[in-house]
């Protein structure tokens, strides 16, 4: 058996004569779990589906947990399991039904007790009885990844699975994922926004304007960011952002929390311009980039995305 749950090399889709995806090599070991990242629109979700066989490739080649992902897409769906972004469960049958209707779809013995198990492991024997469209999105959430996980895939592609459910139900889902990930050797692939999420990756792999900008640990893409990051705190922190945009050194600024970071490559200018800002009510500090400034330096460098110009 192959080491590697997916080992791709030059994938490509086009819609047309449009490109969504441009040459993805991608190679992940099985057992790891690894952040997918990178703006709207830069092409996550059609590479997730060209990998578990839902959309063929127009180019390149690979495997999928040792399945061709051009010729072997059904032995690859039976391995995988794939969360949508959107809730695509029934939301006129209850927690309990709508596993039971998946089981069948697997053609699983035992369908009662699989559901029984599964209802089990995620805390939900106590709402089976209730209708999915009742559910609040942190628990839709747990239904979805209950119905995809109970046919015990190897791999787990999910994408954007906690959006718009709250921080608490947000932590519960990746005490989930790590628990899944840990005990059964499961691999997970995770597209996200939040950088709280990909921090918790073993690596994070960093898409825009269809291409593979970069890879690696959480260290790795901060060092190789290049960043300097100075944080400043006080009462008139919120008038500090417009004075220094545009100035030279700054590359960006961002809040977080009732702080202000900002970031640059070039030391000198940068130090000069927070100098120039500094006064009454405001203390600047340098600091560690965290992985927000890092990406937010990435996507202003790949802003520019000619794949859908006529």
């Amino acid at each position: 058996m192959s080491q590697l749950a997916i080992d791709v090399r030059g994938l490509r889709k086009e819609f047309g004569d449009k490109v969504a995806v441009e040459g993805l090599d991608l190679q992940m070991p099985r057992g790891e779990v690894w952040g997918f990242v990178g703006p709207n629109g830069s092409g996550k979700t059609t590479s997730i589906r060209m990998i578990c066989g839902l959309l063929k490739p127009t180019g390149g080649e690979g495997q999928c947990l040792g399945f061709d992902v051009r010729t072997q897409a059904s032995a690859i769906k039976r391995q995988v399991g794939y969360m949508t972004q959107k809730f695509s469960f029934w939301t006129d049958l209850t927690i309990r039904e709508n596993l039971e209707f998946v089981a069948r779809l697997y053609l699983m013995d035992d369908i009662a007790g699989v559901v029984d198990r599964t209802l089990a492991g995620l805390g939900l024997q106590d709402r089976q009885h209730q209708l999915a469209g009742a559910l609040s999105g942190g628990w839709q959430q747990r239904l979805a990844l209950a119905a995809v996980t109970m046919h015990g895939p190897q791999l787990l592609l999910l994408d954007e699975p906690t959006a718009g459910v709250d921080p608490q139900a947000r932590r519960d889902f990746w005490d989930q994922i790590h628990r899944l990930t840990g005990d059964g050797g499961v691999t997970a692939l995770v597209s996200t926004h939040y950088m709280d999420e990909a921090e918790r990756c073993d690596r994070i792999v960093y898409l825009a304007n269809g291409r593979l900008v970069i890879e690696g640990t959480v260290a790795d893409i901060i060092a190789r960011s290049g960043l300097v990051t100075f944080r400043a705190e006080g009462d008139r922190v919120r008038h500090l952002a417009a004075r220094l945009r545009g100035k030279p050194g700054v590359e960006h600024t961002a809040y977080f929390g009732a702080a202000l970071h900002a970031s640059g490559r070039d030391r000198t200018r940068l130090e000069r311009a927070v100098h120039e800002t500094s006064g009454a009510g405001v203390a600047w500090q340098e600091v560690r980039p965290n992985l927000e400034d890092a990406f937010i330096a990435l996507a202003g460098e790949a802003r520019h995305d000619s794949r859908w110009q006529a």
